[in-house]
């Protein structure tokens, strides 16, 4: 599957919805679903190893939405100490393989201890030049939109623009991905077809690609180019027909 991937066709920014941990761990015996959570290290390790490889510029990971706080405190304690261990267990071969860690959402949300460690990796990958990781945590696309809409309503309540400067350009570059291009590919384990409340303003024109029947542990590097092969045979028109397309290509 890789040998059939066009390098010079890769999707500049993948998104991913890490969607299936509890289901996986039901399936396989285990009442507990930090379980499934657990085993879901390797997959996360295999996508950034399969992203830098490739060289794709961008990586986004759902890795805690702002919903999820509504889960049992137990599993939330267990999933922000298994972030921090992660973190932890990853930063030597962030650092190796110069992979520059972002974090997008209401972080000041997250525990002190989590937020410290977080903070820490962030600072140390900076100047990092190769792929640029994504954690979306305690995010949602909606407080994502909020929180853009409130800093233009400051701006203009401050006199530094006028309601008139207001356009998509200006409020893309106000959201917490205001840094980096929209996703080209978003993809989902799980089988879910829905984005969940994920980056909804930079999806607009990502290609969805949904795994029925695959839960996130068991996510692979072959997975990654299964998605990123079909992503190049598709004919992407943002608007566009399909004649205009292949005269401009």
């Amino acid at each position: 599957m890789k040998e059939s991937i066009d390098l010079n066709n890769l999707p500049t920014h993948i998104a991913v919805i890490m969607d299936g941990n509890g289901r996986w761990a039901k399936q396989k015996g285990f009442t507990d679903r930090i379980f499934g959570h657990r085993n879901a290290i390797q997959a996360v390790r295999e996508t950034i190893e399969g992203c830098g490889e490739l060289g794709v510029s961008y990586l986004t990971l759902y890795a805690f939405s702002t919903e999820n706080w509504n889960r049992p405190q137990t599993e939330v304690k267990a999933l922000m100490s298994l972030l921090i261990g992660t973190i932890k267990d990853e930063l030597p071969s962030m650092m190796k393989n110069q992979i520059r860690l972002k974090a997008i959402g209401d972080v000041s949300t997250l525990p002190q201890s989590t937020q410290k460690e977080l903070q820490y990796a962030l600072d140390l990958t900076a100047e990092n030049k190769g792929l640029t990781l994504n954690l979306a945590l305690s995010y949602s696309g909606k407080w994502d939109i909020v929180q853009a809409a409130k800093k233009l309503a400051n701006d203009c309540l401050e006199g530094i623009i006028n309601p008139e400067d207001i356009n998509t350009e200006r409020f893309a570059s106000m959201l917490s991905t205001g840094d980096m291009p929209d996703p080209d590919l978003m993809i989902r384990t799980g089988g879910d077809h829905r984005i969940s409340n994920f980056m909804l303003w930079q999806l607009a024109y990502a290609e969805l690609y949904i795994f029925e029947e695959l839960f996130w542990p068991d996510f692979r590097k072959v997975h990654l180019h299964q998605a990123i092969v079909d992503f190049q045979m598709r004919e992407r028109r943002f608007g566009k027909t399909s004649e205009q397309v292949k005269s401009e290509g």
